[in-house]
């Protein structure tokens, strides 16, 4: 049955086993590795890797080394909510919103790890991954291919895999999986679940979808970052994006993942949300389908919505573009001045005039304060699916 699932699908233990001997046969690998000599032993670190005897060691013995390597540089403080939500005898479905290539997959693994809860399988692009050495890296470490294809025919014959293999998870093999609640991550602060997603989940049973997403067992999840990760890029790409359809220069992704991981980005939360499954048994089944599943990113966003953790540079940017001073009792003047000359250090690029980047970084942080109080979000901010 794994063969159909071979070409998205993580590596099993022994797959995984052996694709840690290869991956530390590979010189240039372990030379990367003292990049992390200042924080961490080396040579036990290889050690401790070359003995995992399965992905979950691997994850908690290696990747959670240099998992935290880049948090305790990056960030002031992680603070995470709503285990308490999560039944640990049955797998589930956690859709999450986006902001993070890398990190907001991988703190939900260090939440559940940390509660004794077992991990996720992860879903990430095949366009992020360049190269074996990442594929391997990331099917070590439990992350399953979405795979690209400007070809309609593979494109959905991609999708039907997609769905049939994360039915198969949590169906079958019992295992949990995490999935981004929007294909590509949030650009203008707005987190919204794109219907796709609900669609591309739902295929097994198009015609009878909220039975079957009842089965899955869904949570969202939420993330919120002080400092949004690739704030500069995202602004970027969402002005050059409404002068045309935007094209990303070679090696883009790449840097979205470094940067995303070195960048600093202050205090992050995380709130693991309720299980949905009461309130999608209040879905008017009479409806047709597509209002059905717009009903279900409705549910989902809701809680999304409201598990946002707003920070002080979200009322920051919220005061500022609305004139005023309705929440200036939540942050200091020295606090606002010191986010205020951020953004302007990070509104200053080649491509895009500093108007428009200082607005839309302003947008980015002050968007999810207007979704918390039900305002109406600029019409110019819609992004491409």
């Amino acid at each position: 049955m794994l063969e159909k699932y071979d070409e998205i699908r993580p590596y099993t233990d022994q797959e995984a086993v052996e694709a840690i001997q290869r991956l530390f046969r590979d010189v240039e690998f372990v030379r990367s590795l003292s990049y992390f000599e200042d924080q961490l032993d080396i040579d036990q670190l290889v050690k401790d890797a070359l003995d995992c005897k399965s992905i979950i060691e691997f994850q908690k013995r290696f990747s959670a080394k240099i998992l935290y390597y880049f948090l305790n540089k990056s960030t002031t403080g992680i603070h995470f909510s709503g285990i308490e939500n999560v039944d640990p005898h049955q797998p589930h479905l956690y859709i999450a919103n986006h902001r993070d290539i890398v990190l907001d997959s991988s703190l939900l693994q260090t939440y559940l790890f940390q509660n004794n809860f077992p991990g996720t399988k992860s879903a990430i692009g095949d366009n992020l991954i360049s190269g074996p050495l990442f594929v391997e890296l990331a099917r070590i470490n439990n992350m399953m291919l979405v795979l690209r294809s400007s070809n309609i025919h593979n494109r959905i014959a991609n999708v039907k895999l997609l769905s049939d293999y994360i039915q198969h998870s949590i169906v079958e093999d019992k295992e949990s999986v995490w999935l981004a609640q929007r294909s590509g991550r949030t650009k203008n602060g707005y987190d919204q679940t794109q219907q796709g997603l609900i669609k591309m989940v739902s295929m097994a049973e198009r015609k009878n979808p909220i039975p079957h997403l009842k089965s899955l067992n869904i949570i969202p999840v939420t993330i919120s970052y002080e400092y949004e990760s690739c704030d500069q890029l995202k602004a970027r790409e969402w002005a050059l994006s409404e002068e045309g359809k935007y094209v990303k220069e070679p090696g883009e992704d790449f840097k979205s993942i470094v940067q995303g991981v070195t960048q600093f980005k202050g205090e992050v939360h995380m709130q693991i949300g309720t299980p949905i499954s009461d309130q999608l048994d209040q879905i008017d089944l009479s409806m047709n389908i597509n209002d059905q599943l717009t009903k279900v990113c409705q549910i989902i966003d809701q809680q999304i919505h409201e598990h946002f953790y707003l920070h002080k540079n979200n009322y920051i940017a919220y005061d500022y573009m609305e004139q005023q001073g309705r929440f200036q009792d939540l942050y200091s003047l020295e606090e606002k001045n010191h986010f205020m000359d951020y953004l302007e250090k990070q509104a200053h690029i080649e491509e895009v005039s500093y108007e428009k980047m200082f607005k839309n970084l302003l947008l980015i942080y002050s968007n999810p304060v207007r979704v918390k109080l039900g305002e109406a979000i600029p019409c110019n901010i819609k992004e491409e699916e």
